[in-house]
């Protein structure tokens, strides 16, 4: 004799048919939420995912971003050493001790005097490749500096015409001092 609540509640009057079937159809949908997980909890579950998945794109492409600029720099350090290797020119026999400032210090490279007088010129340059220094063509130091400027350690500018109204044109300043 077992009477649910239900039917007690029907009996004394308090509840009438239409708020019974409403109260057990809201007691089926819960239990069916709850069997098959909660909506809101689903719906956070997805949100979660999502910002994850957007998080983890983001991180991808800036990956990516930062191995692109890796292979373009490595592209630019292979393009400055094949322009050096194929353009270097031989410094002859040492003869003159040609000095120059690099990295605040004065360094020294013994070359013969024809590729001493065209480095004062302005006709060739001096680079870095890897720790030794090359001499190069003044085009070639140029096609060099638009790449890396650090890599360029000498490069005078190329002589220009002397000036006809200079007061002092016919006190030239020598260039070879030899310190």
């Amino acid at each position: 004799m077992s009477n649910s609540l239900r039917d007690q509640l029907l009996k004394a009057g308090l509840v009438n048919e239409k708020q019974v079937k409403q109260a057990s159809k809201e007691a089926r949908k819960q239990q069916k939420q709850n069997r098959h997980g909660n909506a809101a909890a689903k719906d956070q579950d997805k949100r979660a995912a999502l910002e994850a998945k957007a998080a983890k794109i983001e991180r991808d492409r800036l990956l990516n971003q930062e191995r692109a600029k890796e292979a373009e720099r490595k592209a630019l350090a292979a393009q400055i050493k094949q322009l050096i290797e194929e353009n270097r020119v031989p410094p002859g026999e040492d003869d003159i001790a040609h000095r120059f400032a690099h990295d605040n210090k004065v360094k020294t490279l013994y070359v013969s005097k024809e590729v001493h007088q065209d480095l004062v010129d302005g006709k060739l340059a001096i680079v870095t490749l890897e720790s030794r220094y090359e001499i190069v063509p003044s085009a070639v130091a140029e096609k060099i500096r638009l790449r890396d400027e650090s890599r360029v350690v000498l490069l005078n500018p190329p002589e220009q015409a002397e000036d006809v109204d200079d007061e002092y044109a016919e006190y030239k300043i020598p260039d070879d001092l030899m310190w």
